[in-house]
């Protein structure tokens, strides 16, 4: 039986601050791909999409993180109420999957994304808070699931 900590529940609330306002905004451009609302919130005020890559690749990450990170990110966390080592497990694969896609995202965006926002914001919330929770959550439940941490 594998209890949550206070290092669970502040990684569990970590991870809902840092990705339901980027889901909200990805679920917005799924109702509405060509809509303003999706490009003010994605892009910023006023801005457009790069090319038609830079609105592919929005929406279809958009569509990838609802039909795979979502669920594993909410079925883990309810994994985690029930005090059950697959909740675990599936935290840390979604921990996994926005390290890998944003530690990608990271640089990839950095030539468009940091020059208008500076350090602060790119490195925390514009793409870092995703790297920072996505590592923690990962490592958090590899070291507790091997008896490394209590």
């Amino acid at each position: 039986m594998y209890r949550p900590t206070l290092v669970t529940w502040v990684l569990i609330i970590f991870g809902l601050l840092t990705c339901l306002p980027l889901l909200g905004a990805q679920l917005i451009m799924l109702i509405e791909p060509k809509g303003k609302r999706a490009k003010n919130i994605l892009i910023g005020k006023g801005e457009e999409w790069r090319d038609a890559t830079h609105f592919k690749s929005a929406y279809t990450l958009a569509i990838a993180d609802w039909l795979v990170f979502v669920p594993v990110f909410a079925i883990g966390i309810i994994g985690i109420f029930l005090n059950s080592i697959w909740g675990y497990q599936l935290f840390a694969v979604s921990g996994a999957m926005q390290l890998y896609i944003n530690v990608f995202l990271w640089f990839f965006e950095k030539e468009y994304v940091y020059p208008p926002n500076g350090p602060f914001k790119y490195y925390t919330y514009l793409w870092g808070n995703f790297v920072y929770w996505g590592a923690a959550s990962l490592f958090y439940v590899i070291f507790r699931l091997n008896g490394c941490l209590l």
